[in-house]
């Protein structure tokens, strides 16, 4: 998939104008950041993780990280992220581009992290790894036609 399918699966919410596409990389968190000209924990990053023969998505902030046993207290399983070549074939997104919305396969079910609540704004990638878009909570809701909200990370809470 590109960016182009992202834009096109957005229009239907006029979400598309948000899309923001760059001359440099936005694979990583980091480079996302520095691209959209924000701190790394309002990117949201979608990690993808093998559950039977399925995949569930967690799209969460940039700076936090799954919690093995969080995750295997919500999902009843332990934590397995797919591989390259898996996350193309559930997701139709590459690395570096998977975002929350505009998936291949309708069996992938996507969760949205707690970590991401204490943000107005928040910029999952668009399809490619130089693109971003830029939603508020309640559009990656909408975008993403999520599951639930979930608590499985760790590291982002400044107590922590």
């Amino acid at each position: 998939m590109s960016v182009q399918t992202v834009k096109e699966y957005l229009k239907q919410w006029n979400f598309d104008t948000k899309v923001m596409e760059f001359d440099e990389s936005s694979a990583t968190v980091e480079l996302a950041a520095h691209a959209v000209g924000v701190i790394p924990a309002r990117i949201t990053k979608t990690l993808s993780f093998k559950i039977n023969d399925s995949c569930v998505l967690i799209a969460a902030a940039g700076d936090a990280k799954i919690d093995n046993k969080k995750y295997k207290e919500y999902f009843h399983t332990k934590a397995k992220m797919l591989t390259p070549e898996e996350v193309v074939e559930f997701t139709g997104h590459a690395i570096g581009g998977v975002c929350p919305f505009a998936i291949k396969n309708p069996d992938v079910k996507v969760y949205l992290d707690v970590s991401l609540k204490r943000f107005d704004v928040v910029y999952p990638a668009a399809g490619s790894s130089s693109s971003a878009v830029a939603l508020t909570l309640p559009q990656l809701e909408q975008a993403s036609g999520y599951e639930a909200w979930i608590d499985v990370c760790k590291g982002w809470q400044e107590e922590e």
